[in-house]
């Protein structure tokens, strides 16, 4: 049943006008498989077994595989299967039994918080404006302000690392904002305070662990075994999921980065990566039509690099058609007609299928049972093949989670052991700015002293030539208070050659800098910077 250069998924059987049962494998072809692809259904009909059938076959194919843990369940794919009775029965149904085995695959377990997995981390600058803004879902004038700020940070050679330094810009924004607003447009207070505001909800909801070094190397994620297979990647996302924003932005992200990170491979024998979206849902849910437009973009145009992605959802309708139209593999578990929204969901999904006169795809998506599918995948020139009722095959790895113990046992034997564990702090837009402010008082703080010892100079002399102080009705030799600030502050405000030197410099650095960095299609930095 197993095939070089395919994903053996399940068997579909046919009957036959005269009334003979045949037979037949449902494959995915491993050069077809970055067409992307869709696994839909109702809770419970098997959705999470199929994505872990097909995550051990890219692994066993040497495919490096991200996928997000929503539930806990696919964390069983770094232990071996059990042997149990249901398993054995369905691969003798489907023929598999001479060639089915336990194993386990290659496993990293990632964690945004980093309590079930290696930490994930990336800049402010690096996520970029538009996706921060979708995260803390700010409207279109607090997104105008957002982008000023990055723009700000970009010209003054500001790094943005983390949330204290976003913070800490926006105050200086402030504080410069009739200079800033000549320059970059209407920086209004009022949205400044609701960024703000903003940003310490995100941090309460733990995005603060999020932003920060030592920033992710998207090259770990994409690691292969020295017997060739691909190394899985699970997030832990139970609790990531209590921030469905949080959740939706950072998978966002990462595609993103994906997309700007690798170079174009064109069409290979097999994917250089596979990224599997769960709860796709939450990525288009409240989306501006902009946002959307962006994904439908990457999702087009990322097979070039070698990524496959594979959106997993509930119902076909949770995805854009623009985006529905780019996925070409598709693994249709059962649907439920309870409701009109239901049964327009049915009906997607069966038109969306080639037909076979043999099937009447709308009734049959509703009468599948726990461990069936509608199957289509594409074939030679990416033709899509006809719909096929299977039986899915059984996996060869755990179904369940791993205890804690287990998890961390594969943790402390993890081959970036201690690479993203321990947090980088070094100097960013926070401290540059803290300095500024540091100096600008000090100086103040000697412009003050030096009014007063001027002050004091113009007493004593008064006093030498006349023997005692002048009262203060007596003003023809004493310069007047404002004559005196106005002296003082001339006097602060002259600067010698080199200072002169030093601030042009400054800005030259910082302009050129501005210049260096790039964004890309979703506001991300471009490598190269």
């Amino acid at each position: 049943m197993l095939q070089d250069g395919k994903v053996y998924l399940g068997t579909s059987f046919m009957t036959d006008k005269d009334g003979t049962q045949s037979s037949q494998g449902e494959y995915l072809d491993l050069a077809l498989a970055n067409r992307h692809g869709l696994i839909t259904g109702a809770t419970g009909t098997g959705k999470t077994v199929s994505l872990q059938i097909l995550t051990e076959g890219f692994s066993n194919a040497g495919v490096p595989v991200f996928c997000a843990d929503v539930k806990g369940d696919l964390s069983g794919l770094a232990a071996k299967g059990d042997p149990k009775d249901f398993l054995f029965k369905r691969a003798e149904q489907i023929g598999l039994d001479d060639d089915y085995a336990f194993a386990a695959v290659p496993t990293i377990f990632w964690d945004l918080f980093g309590e079930q997995g290696h930490p994930v981390r990336t800049t402010i600058s690096d996520m970029g404006p538009l996706l921060l803004s979708r995260l803390l879902g700010l409207n279109d004038t607090q997104e105008g302000i957002l982008n000023i700020a990055f723009k700000l940070a970009d010209d003054e050679g500001l790094l943005l690392l983390d949330l204290k330094d976003l913070r800490a810009l926006l105050v200086n924004m402030e504080e410069r904002r009739k200079e800033l607003s000549a320059a970059y447009g209407n920086i209004s207070t009022t949205s400044i305070g609701a960024i703000q505001r903003d940003l310490l909800v995100l941090e309460q909801q733990g995005a603060d662990q999020f932003f920060g070094e030592t920033a992710l190397d998207i090259l770990d994620m994409m690691r292969t075994t020295r017997d060739g297979r691909g190394v899985v990647s699970i997030l832990a996302a139970d609790k990531l999921m209590q921030s469905p924003r949080l959740y939706a932005t950072f998978l966002l992200w990462l595609l993103s980065e994906l997309f700007e990170e690798l170079p174009e491979v064109g069409d290979r024998d097999k994917p250089r990566l596979v990224f599997f979206f769960d709860e796709a849902h939450l990525l288009f849910e409240d989306a501006p039509k902009i946002l959307v437009d962006k994904v439908e973009q990457v999702v087009k145009l990322i097979r070039s690099k070698g990524v496959g992605v594979y959106f997993v959802t509930q119902n076909p309708l949770d995805v854009p058609d623009d985006v529905l139209s780019q996925l070409g593999n598709r693994v249709q578990h059962a649907l439920r007609a309870y409701t009109p929204r239901d049964q327009k969901a049915v009906k997607v999904a069966a038109d969306t299928f080639r037909p076979n006169p043999g099937l009447d795809t709308r009734q049959v998506i509703m009468e599948l049972g726990v461990g069936e599918a509608l199957v289509s995948t594409l074939m030679k020139k990416g033709v899509p093949s006809m719909v096929q009722r299977t039986l899915i095959r059984p996996p060869s790895s755990r179904i369940g989670p791993l205890s804690v113990a287990e998890r961390e046992a594969i943790i402390n034997e993890s081959p970036i052991l201690g690479v993203y564990d321990k947090v980088v702090d070094r100097e960013s837009a926070y401290e540059v700015l803290l300095k500024r402010a540091e100096d600008k008082a000090r100086r103040e703080e000697m412009q003050r002293e030096e009014e007063d010892r001027q002050r004091e100079e113009t007493g004593r002399m008064k006093k030498g030539r006349t023997g005692f102080t002048l009262p203060d009705f007596d003003r023809d030799d004493r310069p007047t208070t404002k004559a005196r600030r106005s002296t003082g502050t001339r006097r602060s405000s002259r600067q010698t050659v080199a200072e002169a030197a030093l601030k042009s410099a400054a800005r030259s650095v910082a302009s050129s800098l501005g210049r260096a960095l790039v964004r890309g299609i979703l506001g991300s930095l471009k490598s190269g910077r």
